[in-house]
């Protein structure tokens, strides 16, 4: 098996998964351990043949993930080339020659003709003899990836053409940067960090190398870095958030014969998941079950979810998470559970209100940091006036079972600020309801309600929580578009985290800001009384993209083969920001394929847009074939000269491979 240390998120000691749980007998922990990858590949697990061996394997692949993620953007570069001389090196003499280079342009997706090949060939060749060695080859790569489209632009404020002063620099971030009053500042701190000659540092000055290490870094990515830092308000009520929200967190697969798995539980919290869901069923020994009911997926324990729970839930942020509990358990095993959330996750688990008091608000994710809130049917409310037995009548049409459903005091009593309760109507909700009584709708239903009553929708959710799950027809564990239940409020849009693809695209666009603490602050006009009805929007704004590339990846791996790129930019927002473009595409160039092309847009609500980036392989008989994306929330981009570092379909970073753009973003006066 062959392993990129860079796919490697973590190693695990022991009997840390379910597959070395089961064979525990059979093979000791001290023989056991687990690689942990970076996206929705499933993890590996090993067993050595003595201890010893074990913690050297464990050692030794801990130190290469250690030097892997302490690498600068240099080493990574140089690290990138040496696999490819790796790759290349057919014959394994530690050079190469002018074949085996030939090979290697087609393997990075480069078609150039021979002579020109050759030229390169014999620039690189400064020993004469015929074949590249280290050094050489390196030579080799800079002159491969030089950058006319990044040095055109150097050269627009250059004088001398040499190096920009720090005057230049500063007219350079001020009229293309749009950074306005500190461009003097930032120009002397962005020559400090990136210029590697220090004879330009010496005269306050940004040479051509300098410049490109600046326009590559995160502070020149279309993403503002100052975005990715927790940088919103974390005091408002809960029902203010747009929430990472998983559905039926459990499952790794399909919905009908797929596997459960504490992993899933892992994965999804890491993930920045705020809302996870727990399918409960009364299993054998008195232990409560977690699976997809009359379904053929597997099943697990409760206790083994609760443990999980307790142990990711505030690795990847430190705010609450809610566990939204399908129950379908006699009160036997509800009295179980109710034990087990209460021994197992201890002081996290909320059991009452913060201050004591029957809440007029919902309290906030800095008030609630740390805590798991349980979202479940609850007997009466949070006010001592409500009785069992008006609840329990009430909520019986909410289970699956037509039976008057029967309460575990003990659980409901660990319900606080998300008990489930039947949606009637916005009015019904305006008249009767309480901030912590949040309904379900599935994906069609709160769709009708977003088509319908916008408005009343947004309103609702100011004030409550809601949440939407996708139909029961999705057996396969496809997903529905979150974003027009965003453009409603909806703060619980649970998607299957399993699933890669355009919807889960748009989820981590949307909550890659913040921190990616899995809470984003709502538009303060989705927060207030203000009347904000999503099919009929008032502000506006125009948006421009100019395109280049950069070493896109390969998407047939038949040696030979070369794509033939194109970019396509998707709007997502409201319904009248909906829109796509595309480029022409560029044929046998997937290496430094150059667009020039501008696309337009109008954006009508730009708080609520997402823009998705979309690298595909054009075939004229058949679907492109999907490269890379990149998803931003429009209020994050960066104006000016941009990289946009893209993602494979699992969301992974696909090393060096961008595309290089030009934004300029300006206020649209009249109706276009």
């Amino acid at each position: 098996i062959l392993v990129s240390v860079a796919d490697v998120e973590v190693v695990r000691e022991g009997h840390q998964s379910e597959v070395l749980l089961s064979v525990a007998e059979e093979f000791p922990a001290d023989l056991c351990f687990t690689l942990v990858f970076r996206g929705r590949r499933g993890n590996l697990d090993l067993v050595a043949e003595t201890p010893s061996e074990a913690q050297a394997w464990i050692r030794g692949v801990r130190k290469l993930i250690q030097n892997a993620e302490s690498m600068d953007d240099k080493e990574r570069v140089d690290q990138w080339i040496w696999d490819w001389f790796q790759k290349a090196d057919k014959n394994k003499d530690g050079r190469m020659n002018f074949k085996e280079v030939r090979t290697l342009l087609k393997m990075m997706n480069v078609d150039m003709n021979e002579e020109y090949a050759l030229h390169l060939f014999t620039l690189a060749d400064k020993s004469k003899s015929g074949c590249l060695e280290n050094e050489e080859f390196v030579q080799f790569y800079k002159i491969l990836t030089e950058r006319q489209d990044m040095r055109q632009v150097f050269h627009d404020y250059s004088q001398d053409g040499q190096t920009l002063t720090l005057a230049e620099l500063k007219d350079f971030l001020r009229q293309e940067q749009q950074e306005g009053e500190r461009s003097r500042e930032h120009a002397q701190e962005l020559i400090d960090r990136y210029e590697p000659s220090e004879t330009a540092k010496k005269q306050g000055a940004m040479s051509i190398d300098g410049f490109q290490m600046y326009l590559v870094s995160p502070e020149g990515a279309i993403l503002d870095p100052q975005r990715l830092t927790l940088n919103q308000d974390m005091s408002r009520p809960l029902s203010h958030y747009f929430i990472c929200s998983s559905h039926n967190t459990y499952l790794m697969e399909d919905q009908l014969r797929g596997q459960s798995s504490q992993e899933a539980y892992i994965q999804a919290l890491k993930r920045g998941c705020r809302c996870v869901e727990v399918d409960c069923w009364d299993g054998p020994n008195g232990e409560p079950v977690v699976y997809h009911g009359h379904t053929f997926t597997s099943k697990i324990l409760f206790r083994d979810v609760v443990t999980t729970l307790g142990e990711y839930a505030f690795k990847a942020s430190e705010f609450p998470v809610i566990l939204s509990l399908e129950n379908h358990c006699s009160v036997e095993q509800q009295k179980v559970m109710a034990q087990l959330l209460d021994t197992i996750l201890g002081d996290m688990l909320l059991r009452e209100p913060l201050d004591g008091l029957v809440p007029q608000e919902l309290p906030s994710p800095h008030d609630l940091k740390g805590k798991i809130l349980l979202k479940a049917k609850k007997i009466g409310g949070l006010e001592e006036s409500e009785t069992l037995t008006d609840e329990a009548t009430d909520e019986a049409c909410n289970f699956l079972s037509p039976q008057k459903s029967k309460f575990s005091r003990e659980l409901s009593d660990l319900v606080v600020y998300c008990k489930s309760v039947h949606f009637h109507s916005f009015e019904y909700s305006r008249l009767h309801s309480k901030c912590y009584e949040m309904s379900s709708f599935s994906e069609s239903k709160a769709r009708k309600l977003a088509k319908d009553t916008g408005t009343e929708f947004v309103h609702h959710n100011s004030r409550q929580l809601s949440r939407v799950y996708p139909s029961g027809m999705r057996t396969d564990s496809s997903n529905y578009n979150p974003q027009e239940l965003w453009n409603v409020g909806c703060q619980i849009v649970a998607l299957n985290v399993q699933t890669a693809g355009l919807e889960m695209d748009l989820n981590d666009g949307l909550f890659s800001q913040n921190g990616c603490c899995g809470y984003v602050l709502k538009p303060d006009f989705m927060r207030n009384d203000d009347s904000f009805d999503p099919e009929r929007p008032q502000d506006r704004d125009g948006l421009l993209f100019v395109i280049s590339g950069q070493q896109l990846p390969k998407v047939n791996q038949k040696e030979g083969s070369i794509v033939d790129p194109l970019v396509r930019v998707e709007i997502y927002g409201v319904s009248q920001d909906q829109a796509k473009q595309e480029t022409s595409y560029i044929y046998n160039n997937g290496f430094n394929p150059l667009w020039n092309e501008t696309l337009n847009f109008i954006i009508h609500v730009p708080e609520l847009a997402l823009v998705r980036f979309v690298v595909e392989d054009y075939d004229k008989t058949s679907r492109n074939d999907f490269m890379g994306q990149f998803t931003v929330p429009f209020t994050c981009i960066q104006p000016g000269y941009r990289h946009i570092h893209l993602l494979s379909k699992d969301g992974m970073a696909i090393p060096l491979s961008t595309l290089f753009v030009n934004v300029k973003i300006s206020e649209v006066t009249t109706e276009v």
